[in-house]
């Protein structure tokens, strides 16, 4: 299992997983917030199938 995200794709999908489970935690919203776990695990692993069967990748490449 090859990383495929990168950059600011990562840290980005952190900060909006956790906001996403805040949320859910907090009542607030609808029980959706809790699809804030995907992003958060997507990013904690640096790996997201949907970019695999895309082809996607947003790591820098080496030379």
């Amino acid at each position: 299992m090859n990383h495929n995200i990168g950059g600011i794709d990562r840290p980005l999908r952190i900060v909006v997983g956790l906001a996403l489970i805040v949320l859910a935690l907090l009542h607030i919203g609808s029980p959706w917030t809790w699809v804030g776990v995907v992003p958060l695990v997507t990013g904690l692993v640096g790996w997201c199938p949907a970019y695999t069967v895309l082809g996607v990748s947003t790591c820098r490449r080496s030379a």
